[in-house]
């Protein structure tokens, strides 16, 4: 298994995933294999029964964890800057090396080092530099 959240403690024994067809599956054991993951299920008792999950995406529960910032609480939030401006709304957010980036509707682009508040789903409060986007 791919782990995209960067949390191992999401695949702890008791963890919850649903798959893209509706499925339930609780996490039974698990152990790193080189920079991936063996999960087994509750459940999930042969090889053709795992075989059937070959391929699948696992969705988990959002985590609350304040102060982090997650995509899907950012997608769709008005941005403004410290001053009350607003300047777009985030319709994506792009990975970059240097700093992840608020994609705006207009096109712009802001980088999450800039981000100072954030309300899920509603504001993101930016301070950025002058002319950042021109």
């Amino acid at each position: 298994m791919d782990l995209w959240s960067g949390r191992p403690d999401r695949l702890a024994p008791g963890s919850e995933f649903s798959t893209d067809r509706g499925q339930a599956l609780r996490v039974a054991a698990c152990r790193p294999h080189g920079d991936r993951y063996l999960v087994r299920f509750d459940g999930v008792t042969d090889r053709n029964a795992a075989d059937a999950l070959r391929g699948r995406t696992l969705w988990a529960p959002p985590l609350h964890d304040p102060g982090t910032l997650w995509v899907h609480d950012l997608v769709g939030a008005r941005v403004v800057t410290a001053t009350g401006h607003v300047v777009g709304t985030v319709a994506a957010v792009e990975s970059n090396p240097a700093s992840d980036l608020l994609v705006l509707d207009s096109g712009g682009l802001i980088p999450l080092r800039f981000v100072t508040d954030h309300r899920a789903g509603d504001t993101v409060t930016v301070d950025i530099p002058d002319g950042l986007l021109e």
